[in-house]
């Protein structure tokens, strides 16, 4: 059976590109990516690098497997199969940047929302319509998405099924800018480069905060910056930045 995914590890080894590859379904999210993409975290958790999620063909990932799903029962619910993956991604050490073309729907806005950066094409569509199918988002778009858009906006494309062009998802902060099919790729990388000029612990600690609870702050922000503060790449970098300040 071929694979779901295609790899493809960035420049400096630093970047590994995730191509969700199931074209004959739009890129649906069956079982067997969910198990492929559980197998890209468990590298990326040993070797952290920035992830680039994209899809092929025009498409994103058009939604959870409906054939697949269809079959589904009370404990496959609860056990959590897409929300556990979901979790694992925004969890990852190194920042995941998804690059959305043509329709991120259902478990595929719901993947692109455990992202911590989303880039777009015009010819985005995103949304959540699974109200119309009889079941809800169960994956993180009921909580993720008011973070992201707010409630009013979170609670029409929840509950009312609007699903979201590229200019108003722009509009929403929902993704951060607007490239050329042709250019997503390239714009995902040079984000990632730019991630990757950043010391790499740094970027690692800073997410893991950002993502902590509002009132483990400031005390794990101290302990953070305890540990960076004793860092080599510290004193290296201030250390570059006085001596360019001084030859300027």
């Amino acid at each position: 059976m071929p694979s779901a995914l295609k790899l493809t590890e960035g420049a400096g080894s630093n970047v590994l590109v995730v191509e969700l590859h199931r074209p004959e379904a739009r890129n649906a999210i069956d079982r067997r990516m969910v198990d492929e993409l559980h197998a890209v975290c468990a590298d990326l958790e040993a070797a952290p690098r920035t992830l680039i999620l994209t899809g092929s063909d025009g498409v994103f990932a058009s939604g959870a497997d409906i054939a697949e799903l269809r079959e589904r029962r009370r404990d496959d619910a609860l056990a959590g199969i897409n929300s556990t993956l979901f979790a694992r991604i925004a969890a990852l050490p190194m920042p995941v940047v998804a690059a959305l073309d043509g329709y991120a729907l259902g478990g595929g806005a719901e993947l692109a929302f455990a992202a911590d950066f989303r880039l777009g094409t015009p010819r985005l569509r995103i949304g959540n319509p699974e109200t119309g199918l009889g079941i809800l988002p169960a994956a993180g778009a009921t909580w993720r998405l008011k973070e992201l858009v707010g409630e009013p906006l979170a609670k029409e494309i929840l509950l009312a099924g609007r699903i979201l062009t590229a200019e108003e998802a722009l509009a929403a902060r929902l993704i951060t800018a607007i490239h050329a099919p042709e250019d997503l790729l390239q714009a995902a990388h040079e984000l990632a480069d730019r991630i990757g000029r950043q010391d790499p612990l740094a970027v690692r600690i800073t997410k893991s905060v950002f993502h902590a609870p509002r009132d483990a702050h400031p005390v794990i922000d101290q302990l953070a910056q305890a540990v960076l503060f004793e860092s080599e790449a510290k004193f290296d970098r201030m250390q570059q930045f006085l001596d360019r300040k001084r030859t300027s």
